[in-house]
């Protein structure tokens, strides 16, 4: 069966963004992309900061609260039913929770053919990212470079550390025919 999702899972700054971008470039069917900075980007204001919401520490930890965790359901849900629909999808996400992030995403995604891709990066390259990047709260990359990962699996995984989104992207085409 040939592949209907690919889910990307790396720390903040890891280059799934770009990856997802050549993926889309390179594919030859359309693909759309669906990244978890959108969703988050989508909810209310009210939300971010609040217990109830996202909160994003100084260090750069960041805490969900069950508002959070409720509409992060919906907009899993939402993705796979899209899938189910016909479309193509590659989310671009940060498994917080490890293990128990991919398992939500098992759960909702039963029954479609997905590429499960681990983006690693070294530290201090995605560190560079995020200062140079401005939109993150530093010490983001560095908090999730790791932990992300720990208890997950994947088919393949790609590091950007010093290697082009663009061959990344081959990389993972190679392996949704």
């Amino acid at each position: 069966m040939t592949v209907q999702v690919i889910v990307l899972n790396g720390g903040s700054s890891s280059g799934k963004s770009g990856i997802t971008r050549c993926l889309q470039a390179i594919l030859p069917e359309p693909w759309l992309a669906a990244g978890v900075d959108s969703f988050v980007e989508s909810m209310p204001a009210s939300m971010e900061g609040s217990a109830a919401g996202i909160e994003f520490a100084p260090d750069g930890g960041v805490s969900v609260g069950p508002e959070f965790m409720r509409l992060e359901a919906a907009w899993r849900a939402g993705i796979a039913a899209m899938a189910r629909a016909g479309a193509r999808i590659v989310i671009d996400d940060v498994f917080l929770g490890g293990p128990s992030s991919q398992q939500r995403w098992e759960k909702v995604l039963t029954g479609l053919e997905v590429l499960w891709v681990g983006v690693r990066c070294d530290v201090a390259v995605a560190e560079g990212r995020e200062i140079a990047r401005g939109d993150r709260v530093r010490g983001m990359a560095a908090q999730q470079a790791e932990v992300v990962h720990e208890g997950v699996h994947y088919d393949l995984e790609v590091d950007t550390t010093g290697t082009e989104a663009l061959e990344c992207a081959r990389a993972i085409a190679a392996r949704t025919r």
